[in-house]
């Protein structure tokens, strides 16, 4: 099976599932039951030495996400781009890719906003890996996935190799 048990108790969904292209919804209800939900996010994560996850990818259609680097741990819940500059050119991987690395241009820098499980909402600056990851999990919550940055030949080939390991089951 694709999915795999973890210890937050969360499957992460692998490519080619069909939901990790799907839209987002906006999170309006704070209450005991999502943050108990991000700390579930927190502890899959973690399970696989990820960085970063969103909501979509263990099949949760809302916009979540959590990041965890440089020991900092941010809570991306209705997150929004306030300002990016700059460009870079790194390779990236996927909790829902796993084994998949890929070189991918975003911003430099970016400046968020955010709210966290409790509703207050916060503002966070990231450079370079923090900036990706900012960027990567929030292309989650609209159903784009750091494949789609590479070009037609790349992302065929990545897609097929995917859909290998999970022997085209999701």
């Amino acid at each position: 099976m694709a999915e795999e048990i973890i210890d937050g108790g969360l499957e992460i969904l692998k490519y080619p599932n069909p939901i990790l292209k799907k839209k987002s919804e906006p999170v309006t209800v704070f209450d005991d039951e999502l943050a108990k939900f991000v700390k579930d996010m927190f502890a899959s994560m973690r399970a696989h030495q990820g960085v970063g996850l969103a909501a979509p990818q263990v099949g949760v259609l809302k916009k979540i996400a959590v990041i965890e680097y440089e020991g900092k741990s941010y809570v991306l819940i209705n997150p929004r781009v306030l300002d990016q500059k700059g460009l870079n050119d790194e390779e990236e991987g996927c909790l829902s890719f796993p084994g998949i690395y890929a070189h991918v241009t975003r911003p430099e820098w970016v400046k968020i906003e955010a709210q966290d499980e409790t509703g207050a909402t916060h503002e966070y600056e990231g450079t370079g890996y923090t900036a990706r990851a900012f960027l990567h999990e929030m292309d989650h919550l609209t159903g784009k996935l750091f494949v789609d940055y590479l070009s037609s030949l790349k992302r065929n080939a990545i897609k097929k190799k995917a859909a290998k390991n999970t022997g085209g089951h999701f």
